[in-house]
């Protein structure tokens, strides 16, 4: 199969869903100036991630361990450089700065994490809900989630907790051992809290509790991406209309309200649309990995469908007031090449899966 047939092969629809995203981010940032241009360069290499990825044949691949295990202890390294070389951002150590380019080593670890454990649950078979194959599993999320936690970067550590439990729930663990598991969090949890979250972290999530406990301060961003959603009407102020958005009343526009500043100026249909296209490219994944041709692609396939579910879940819930605020990208949509690479080496992937059921 030539070139240009495979490339026709490809998933369209699911691409377009992705394309529309990308569209409306850029529509979001064309006021921006350097963050548009950022952004533009970012989506050039992406799509260009997605048609290369798409056309190796990933199933060689799974032949070598050393390397599914390679990149799984390269982006352990990659979290330890960055805690002690990489500076401090936004009150976080989590970007590895290389002049003009800035990479969160973060989201290359949620892709190992999803490569490492599909690979792994797909060689367990019948043990999969063996004690050492769960234990094993714990450790293998346990080690850069800890390493993503002291930066701190609580969002990017509940993605990976979601990655990893949601491979759990398929292994067939028994419900003790899931229970005991809960409780083992729960004190995690509290000695996360206690330990390692910043003032402001523990604020945004008593916060969440206590809506417009601090109106000024810590409950203004969510108090002002409410009021950019709630006046917005179902057709939107119009492009450049936005007023919570333009004269700069509502915060981080271009990341985490991302969403938010759409709305406002699109109103409910641009955000209905916004949110159908995501839903699209989950589906669209969900429908790949049911035609898998093995164990691995099938996880992998999960792997993504959670991954991206709970970066949408926790940056759509936070511009809503139902979920704490905690930094995490919409993908697709969200200004940072970071993710949206990482998002494009796994859809490119993906596609390939595609092509070789085909």
């Amino acid at each position: 199969m030539n070139f240009l047939a495979r490339l026709k092969n490809l998933d369209w629809v699911l691409n377009s869903a992705i394309i529309f995203l990308v569209a409306a981010s850029l529509i979001s940032l064309s006021g921006s100036g350097q963050y548009f241009y950022r952004q533009f360069i970012s989506c050039v290499i992406a799509f260009a991630i997605i048609i290369v990825f798409s056309q190796i044949d990933w199933r060689s691949f799974l032949n070598y361990s050393w390397i599914i295990q390679g990149l799984y202890y390269l982006s352990v390294v990659l979290l330890v450089f960055t805690y002690f070389a990489a500076p401090t951002i936004r009150g976080i150590k989590g970007w590895i700065v290389l002049g003009p380019l800035q990479f969160q080593a973060s989201e290359f670890s949620k892709i190992a994490l999803i490569i490492m454990l599909s690979a792994f649950w797909a060689k367990a078979h019948v043990g999969v809900a063996h004690k050492r194959n769960i234990f094993l599993s714990l450790i293998y999320f346990a080690v850069p989630a800890f390493l993503v936690m002291i930066q701190p970067d609580l969002g990017s550590v509940i993605i990976l907790f979601a990655i990893w439990f949601s491979y759990l729930l398929i292994s067939g663990i028994k419900w003790k051992h899931l229970l005991a598991a809960f409780v083992i969090f729960i004190f995690v949890g509290i000695f996360l809290w206690t330990s390692f979250l910043k003032d402001y972290q523990r604020e945004r999530i008593i916060d969440f509790f206590n809506p417009g406990r601090d109106p000024l301060g810590v409950s203004y961003n969510v108090i002002q991406s409410k009021i950019a959603i709630g006046s917005a009407g179902f057709f939107g102020k119009g492009f450049g209309q936005g007023t919570q958005l333009r004269l700069g009343f509502l915060p981080e526009p271009r990341t985490d309200f991302i969403l938010a500043a759409f709305i406002e100026e699109w109103g409910l249909l641009g955000g209905l649309l916004a949110v159908g296209a995501f839903l699209i490219i989950l589906l669209r994944i969900i429908k790949i990995g049911l035609v898998g041709e093995n164990n691995f692609f099938r996880l992998f396939c999960l792997g993504a469908v959670i991954m991206f579910l709970a970066h949408f879940i926790l940056n759509a819930g936070s511009n809503l007031g139902i979920f704490p605020v905690v930094g995490v990208p919409f993908p697709f949509f969200s200004y940072g090449g970071s993710n949206l690479l990482t998002s494009a080496f796994i859809i490119g992937i993906i596609q390939s899966i595609l092509l070789k059921s085909r």
